[in-house]
């Protein structure tokens, strides 16, 4: 069976060159005569390969030496519980932006463990644009803003980096991670589930500002400690291991392959213009985001006839084009173009859909 084109919101495809390599691997890896899947953590040999995949981290993402690079799990999920417990520990305050389902969820888990505001919605519109707020609008002394940069559900995204003035800034990256040049000094904090844009489901990274770190309520799991975390190079306890290598994979292609994170954003925004494009110019796709908060990763569209859409699920999936229709939320499909997505792919959906319209 030859390989379909995967559009799936997550885990999505990855590039078939770092899975060549990671097969070419699977069994001994560069000589150890085991897999990294059987290897010690504490091992000479995976304690490279964690050293060299934080490096790559380091110099592909532009992160600045005053921060720490973190390898966790529990999804970014477990991050809406570890940043209120490690973060909103000086005033007990913290300001959230709810643009989507991910941000509301993480509004809702911080509001266990302090005094949280909804400092801008988008929830009016069903999340169908990014909110705005002034600096002056945030809580002076809160101790963040939290905000989820990318919306993988609604297909939003900020268009800048939003300024919160002297409030410290964490922003939820997972769905957008490694797509495009992000000044991570702008943030105290970030973080992302890998298995959009880096790597397998299980690992998340998390990047932190050095005087963030320590300030944790004394009822913080352990497992949830950045301070933990950091003192242990993310190897308190076993860590996810071959997540971590793949990752450091991934960010080898980016790097060596692609060019970097601008030769990558310059391939992304070439193919989610050229789908907006066309859903713009169509008599029957819509794209229900509005035009200046639209994801360059992850693209809804609706017909509007919620059985003219299932039936374009069924025929694109026969097609192969796999793991495109929308989430409930919103109806209708949803094509993610991840990093790994090639362009003749989002090229060839556009052609399907020229052909569904023009048979409807």
């Amino acid at each position: 069976m030859s390989r379909v084109y995967n559009f799936s919101a997550g885990p999505s495809m990855l590039p078939l060159s770092v899975l060549h390599k990671a097969a070419a691997e699977m069994t001994d890896y560069q000589g150890s005569g085991m897999s990294v899947m059987e290897m010690s953590h504490r091992s000479a040999v995976y304690e490279k390969i964690i050293a060299d995949a934080e490096a790559l981290v380091r110099s592909v993402l532009g992160v600045p030496d005053n921060y720490k690079v973190l390898f966790l799990q529990g999804g970014a999920s477990t991050q809406f519980a570890a940043i209120p417990l490690n973060l909103m520990t000086k005033s007990g305050k913290a300001d959230y932006v709810v643009s989507g389902m991910f941000s509301k969820k993480a509004y809702e888990e911080a509001k266990r463990y302090g005094d949280v505001k909804v400092l801008a919605s988008s929830a009016d519109k069903n999340y169908t644009y990014i909110p705005t707020f002034k600096p002056e609008d945030v809580r002076p002394d809160a101790d963040y803003v939290h905000i989820c940069y990318n919306n993988t559900i609604f297909g939003s995204k900020f268009p800048a980096i939003p300024d919160t003035g002297s409030v410290p800034l964490v922003a939820d990256l997972s769905s957008c991670i490694l797509s495009e040049p992000i000044d991570i000094s702008r943030f105290a904090l970030a973080y992302a589930g890998a298995q959009k844009n880096m790597g397998p489901s299980g690992l998340t990274l998390v990047i932190v500002r050095e005087d963030m770190i320590g300030h944790e309520n004394p009822l913080t799991p352990t497992m949830l400690s950045y301070k933990v975390a950091a003192d242990n190079d993310s190897m308190y306890n076993t860590p996810p291991c071959y997540a971590i290598y793949v990752a450091k994979l991934i960010l080898e292609w980016v790097r060596d392959e692609i060019g970097g994170l601008e030769a990558m954003a310059e391939i992304n925004y070439r193919k989610a213009q050229k789908l907006y494009d066309y859903i713009d110019s169509s008599k029957v796709f819509t794209a229900p985001v509005e035009k200046g908060s639209r994801s360059i990763m992850n693209v809804p569209f609706v017909t509007g006839d919620a059985q003219l859409d299932k039936k374009f699920c069924k025929l694109a999936e026969e097609a192969g084009f796999v793991n495109i229709k929308g989430h409930r939320s919103v109806g209708g499909m949803r094509a993610s173009i991840y990093n790994a997505m090639p362009e003749e792919g989002v090229d060839a959906l556009i052609q399907f859909m020229r052909e569904f319209e023009q048979n409807v």
